[in-house]
């Protein structure tokens, strides 16, 4: 079921910080204490191949978030001892050294299973052994949440695990939802910042149809 339009799960998990600590964090309150927005994004799994890829990118493009009041957090199911060691791997070596956000790591499952985000469809019973098995490593897709200053989500995608994600759509999607929070038009396909918007209404359609 979608989460936007609506409250992103009251929830806390533990995390690691760029310092190497243990910490909790619930993004609900990240985003409603602060008074930002929230990019939060999934990953499959630690030590992996497209993953450090993604990670290294919202690290490159950090300021930009910042610069538009948005915290930037990733999320996987691994521990937090996992992220603490592959924070501590080089680049060259397919670590995220130098990625300074903080990573949430939901080992127990609880925040992704409550955003039904896990890879945990082949559930299958076994009959010999009365035990419910489970094909595959029951690990979240590339899911990405965008939430605004009041904790509430006003865009999400879930990505399967091969395809990585493209950055700057979510700088947009952020640019998009600040306009219209600010300005009161809506955002027409293709929008970027400094381009037109228009009115949500026939006549504003019909202008922005005949001007572009």
């Amino acid at each position: 079921m979608s989460t936007v339009g609506k409250q992103f799960p009251d929830l806390s998990v533990n995390a690691m910080n760029e310092m190497g600590d243990t910490i909790n964090i619930n993004v609900l309150e990240e985003a409603k204490n602060n008074k930002k927005k929230v990019l939060l994004f999934w990953y499959p799994k630690d030590f992996t191949f497209v993953c450090p890829t993604e990670l290294h990118a919202f690290q490159e493009a950090l300021s930009e978030f910042e610069k538009r009041n948005t915290i930037v957090i990733g999320a996987s199911c691994d521990t937090p001892e996992v992220h603490f060691a592959w924070l501590n791997t080089s680049k060259d070596n397919g670590g995220i050294e130098g990625v300074t956000y903080n990573l949430l790591a939901d080992s127990n499952r609880n925040l992704a299973s409550t955003l039904d985000i896990l890879d945990s469809t082949n559930e299958r019973y076994d009959e010999n052994t009365g035990v419910l098995l489970m094909d595959g490593d029951n690990v979240s897709f590339r899911a990405t949440y965008l939430i605004n200053e009041e904790g509430m989500v006003f865009h999400e995608g879930i990505n399967h695990m091969p395809i990585g994600r493209n950055v700057n759509e979510y700088i947009r999607l952020i640019d998009a939802y600040t306009y219209v929070q600010e300005k009161g038009e809506v955002c027409p396909a293709n929008w970027e910042d400094g381009k037109d918007a228009m009115n949500a209404n026939r006549e504003g359609v019909q202008e922005y149809l005949s001007s572009h």
